[in-house]
């Protein structure tokens, strides 16, 4: 059993909101050339740096992406 508190049921859920909130809003968008705009990579150490960093809800997660991790 793993006692950190960044994977408890609660965060977990938290973790999913946040990816699903990502990835809708920048999952899909492609550059001219047809090539994804956001990396997977960036998405998924965002949301879990947010879980990781005590935030309660996903309010703020795209402005928070797009100040720390678009440039990815």
């Amino acid at each position: 059993m793993n006692d950190d508190w960044r994977y408890t049921e609660e965060r977990l859920e938290l973790r999913q909101q946040v990816l699903k909130i990502l990835l809708a809003k920048f999952g899909s968008q492609l550059d001219k050339n047809g090539e994804p705009m956001y990396s997977m990579q960036s998405i998924t150490e965002c949301a879990h740096d947010w879980v990781s960093q005590g935030n309660a809800r996903a309010d703020g997660i795209t402005k928070y992406y797009l100040a720390y991790y678009q440039g990815d």
